[in-house]
């Protein structure tokens, strides 16, 4: 209610209208008007255009320049054929709308092309929610019906070779922009089809923008850097949408150039700029249950391509035993990362996944690899108030009789004295890395004041 009406200014909207206004304000917003005449003949020139191109509007699209004005062309002869009465305006929203939905994501086509949008998330056709500055927040958008939204999940699948039904009810794929995309549909999903889609950057994060984000901190920059460029086994741990894997953009930034590095992922999401780059992607089974690709058979055959670097987006499962013999087998200077809630967990998780390649292996022969392949653990988490910062920096020392013994470098400090979130900091605990002198023989040298700061122990 407006303050004018509340004042007596104005007329109150009668019950029924006042009821329906939530409802009328998310269909304008997804491009519908209850009783709209120019979303009527949107639907009708749509379907228009539809019989107009026919097949060629669903055929391989990412090859064909020529459809958008192709499909331009024939609706501005379309509308000049309509007769019901449109100004400018209303040509511009139909065109726009028509080409969002045959060419584009539907209603969502402006939230993936809305920059503080990081990642929509729909749960059903009328419930869709964004992520803006780490923060989840509800929008006024709608799909039409559950069919609707069936019809854009189907158009992504088919962009990428997928297919989404009651067979296989759940799909990972990845937009033509590198955005990653998650859809699961009914029966699996009981409240209607949900899909979830992660924006991929156009422009990655550098570690400048990351200082002035205060997700980590000068000294702790220049220690990374260090560590990358000393070839040291990094692993970067965290909760997921945590920036995992911004953390691991920033650190291959560090890799020389005259490097030859193999990433493996799931769903390629690392933007490297080196030129000497081999980018690897696993592949699910075909629709015969046939072709499937892992990230562990990648691991093993990026051992054979001559890599001096091996970076794995994310090991969940029996590939982090091949990552750790890469780490152990030469390949120096390797990354990955992995959810874990702390560093500790980090090292328990890898013992997990280890164990799920089915070798039949002790622990203590397990973490004595561990031991031996990670040099250092990077932590970051997600905090309530949406911003995103490095908490640990660990070094991996060894054993100590059946337990891997960790030191914390650098520990984000939160005390009394910090004030608010945003004023703590990243601080040294005033231990020098076990690693320092094996760090000269890459011409590395790491200054005593980096690690300046309070005592701290083992743990």
């Amino acid at each position: 209610m407006s303050l004018s009406a509340r004042l007596g200014f104005e007329p109150l909207p009668p019950p029924e209208e006042a009821a329906d206004s939530s409802a009328t304000q998310r269909y304008r917003a997804a491009g519908r008007q209850v009783a709209d005449p120019v979303y009527d003949a949107r639907l009708r020139i749509q379907r228009k255009l539809a019989d107009e191109l026919g097949p060629t509007l669903y055929g391989n699209r990412a090859q064909d320049e020529d459809l958008g004005p192709r499909v331009r062309e024939v609706l501005n002869e379309l509308l000049a054929r309509e007769e019901t009465p449109l100004s400018g305006a209303d040509r511009s929203r139909i065109i726009k709308e028509v080409i969002d939905e045959v060419l584009g994501h539907g209603p969502i086509e402006p939230l993936l092309k809305d920059p503080s949008v990081t990642e929509v998330m729909i749960n059903g056709a009328k419930n869709i929610f964004v992520e803006r500055y780490g923060r989840i927040e509800r929008t006024d958008v709608e799909f039409d019906d559950e069919a609707h939204l069936r019809r854009i999940i189907d158009r992504i699948c088919a962009r990428v070779g997928r297919r989404v039904d009651e067979a296989s009810p759940m799909v990972d794929a990845r937009l033509p922009d590198g955005s990653r995309v998650n859809a699961i549909v009914p029966p699996i999903a009981l409240d209607g089809s949900s899909l979830t889609i992660r924006k991929f950057a156009a422009t990655p994060l550098t570690v400048g923008d990351l200082i002035s984000y205060a997700t980590l901190n000068r000294p702790a920059a220049e220690f990374l850097e260090a560590c990358v460029r000393g070839r040291r086994n990094v692993v970067v741990s965290g909760g997921t949408g945590s920036g995992k894997t911004t953390i691991l953009n920033v650190l291959s930034s560090f890799v020389p150039i005259d490097e030859r590095i193999v990433t493996i992922e799931d769903a390629a999401e690392l933007q490297l700029g080196q030129d000497h780059v081999v980018r690897l992607e696993s592949r699910p089974s075909n629709s015969e249950g046939r072709g499937t690709v892992t990230s562990r058979d990648l691991v093993r055959n990026a051992l054979r391509m001559r890599p001096d670097r091996i970076i794995v987006g994310e090991v969940r499962d029996s590939a982090a035993l091949d990552m750790l013999q890469a780490m152990n087998t030469g390949h120096d200077g390797s990354l990955t990362t992995l959810h874990a809630n702390t560093p500790r967990d980090a090292l328990s998780r890898l013992e997990t996944m280890v164990l799920m390649a089915g070798m039949d292996l002790p622990s203590r022969a397990i973490r004595d690899q561990i031991a031996s392949a990670v040099d250092m653990i990077i932590q970051i988490n997600r905090f309530k108030d949406g911003s995103r910062k490095v908490t640990h920096i660990s070094e991996v020392v060894g054993m100590e009789g059946d337990t891997i013994t960790l030191q914390d470098l650098f520990i984000f400090d939160v005390t009394a004295e910090s004030g608010p979130l945003q004023l703590a900091s990243l601080r040294p605990t005033g231990i020098r890395p076990r690693f320092a002198e094996a760090l000269a023989m890459y011409g590395v040298t790491l200054h005593q004041t980096l690690f300046t700061g309070a005592p701290a122990g083992r743990r």
